[in-house]
């Protein structure tokens, strides 16, 4: 029993301390929450209909934000289609709503409802209607209502936090692979920032700028990505024909991968590029979820089938449990240790194609220090430095602990120095049980 319990927690731990943290970022972010947009337009106009008469007179009135304005149009729509009268639509600030209300007393008008948003409903224009404006009656002030969730828990809130650690999640599943040998490669973040350069390059010198086609974004995008590859396969000889150890090769590659980038963007941004460049980065057509976040997911299927079920897979444990046996029994190491170089390397390169899309823009800045949470995420997520072990479902399970780790101090408006030293002790954590873990 006692044997069953320590593999269970062994192989599923990780999740556990993910849920954990979810549970607790929900309780310390429980608070009083408002609709917004259309959400808030629904539950007003359902109020607006419960007022007597066919045909309430009513005042719209809300903020210029972006919600807000999907607020007004929703309720415009559903009281026209109503037979409600709209004497006026306010959008701005309390002074406008202000002026409204006094053109429409001078004008003798008289109003049923103010349908405002929480905010522009708090507005001490409306504290005294009766006193300020008796010639308008006695309208209610009406706005939507409250409830408690927890921020963490917003919908939107947890597409953000898979969407942001989207770039890092598919460059750590070629770090799981170079790590499961025993290796280390730290070029990817500068190989990350290469990419999106050369890809931005590309579209704009060569593929058409702004005008470019699907077809020579598409063209652009493979051509940075199999120029990392490069990269990682020069890398991934220097260690096999040359025996220089991996953290040594990969350093040098990512002080000249920084480097190239940044000869070739010339110290700028790149942002002649296609609005709809951005498919990739923040579409969402399946399901609403982000199309990095659906990429991310089958390239995690993907490298699990290949991780467990394939000859390949067992080959790069083999490599990492023990390298001379896995020679003697007709592993082609140098072949292995290739592969997961070029591999990492590869998904640099797409990381580096995303965050272009994300951000519309290539720079030479982009995947600072992401080489290191990349390494953080495969740790947390139970592969030993060691080698030989490691699972790609906890590479995806140590990104999300540290995305929701990072998000929930976010909320809790945690200082961005604090946030560091809190990543650190995880990571020293992390590493120390697994120490601990393999001497019993």
């Amino acid at each position: 029993m006692k044997k069953s319990l320590s593999r269970i927690f062994s192989d599923y731990g990780m999740i556990l301390v993910l849920l954990l943290l979810c549970a607790f970022f929900s309780v310390v972010t429980y608070t009083e929450q408002s609709p917004t947009g259309e959400a808030a337009a629904r539950q007003v106009f359902a109020t607006l209909k419960k007022l007597p008469g066919k045909s309430p007179r009513v005042l719209l009135v809300a903020s210029d934000q972006p919600d807000d304005a999907a607020f007004i149009a929703k309720l415009e729509r559903d009281l026209a289609a109503s037979g409600a009268q709209i004497h006026g639509v306010i959008r701005g600030e309390p002074r406008d709503a202000r002026e409204a209300l006094q053109k429409l007393a001078a004008a003798g008008n008289k109003l049923d409802a103010i349908a405002c948003t929480r905010v522009s409903g708090a507005w001490l224009v409306f504290s005294e209607l009766k006193a300020d404006f008796p010639t308008l009656g006695e309208p209610r002030v009406i706005t939507p209502g409250s409830y408690k969730w927890p921020n963490f828990l917003k919908p939107e809130n947890l597409l953000n936090i898979a969407n942001q650690i989207a770039v890092i999640a598919i460059v750590a599943i070629g770090m799981t692979m170079v790590i499961v040998t025993g290796g280390i490669d730290l070029s990817v973040g500068s190989l990350l920032a290469l990419s999106a350069v050369l890809a931005a390059k590309f579209i704009r010198d060569s593929a058409g700028g702004a005008g470019a086609s699907t077809a020579g974004m598409v063209l652009a995008c493979i051509v940075a990505i199999l120029a990392c590859g490069a990269v990682g396969g020069f890398s991934g000889a220097m260690i096999t024909r040359f025996g220089i150890p991996p953290f040594i090769v990969t350093l040098a590659m990512m002080l000249v991968g920084s480097g190239l980038a940044y000869i070739l963007a010339k110290g700028q941004s790149i942002y002649q590029i296609p609005d709809s460049f951005i498919w990739l980065g923040r579409g969402a057509d399946i399901f609403k979820l982000p199309n990095a976040v659906v990429l991310m997911l089958i390239l995690y299927a993907l490298a699990h089938v290949l991780m467990s079920r394939m000859k390949l897979g067992r080959y790069l444990y083999a490599v990492g449990g023990n390298r001379e046996a896995a020679r003697l029994s007709g592993v082609p190491v140098e072949r292995v240790l290739m592969f997961a170089y070029i591999a990492s390397a590869l998904l640099a390169g797409l990381g580096g194609v995303i965050m272009a899309s994300q951000l519309k823009s290539g720079s030479a800045t982009y995947g600072n220090m992401y080489e290191l949470y990349v390494i953080a995420a495969v740790v947390v997520g139970g592969t030993s430095l060691s080698g030989g072990e490691g699972r790609m479902l906890g590479t995806l399970t140590g990104a999300f602990t540290i995305a929701v780790i990072q998000n929930g101090m976010n909320l809790t408006n945690v200082e961005s120095y604090t946030q560091k030293v809190v990543l650190g002790l995880v990571i020293l954590g992390t590493v120390l049980l697994d120490k601990i873990r393999h001497r019993h």
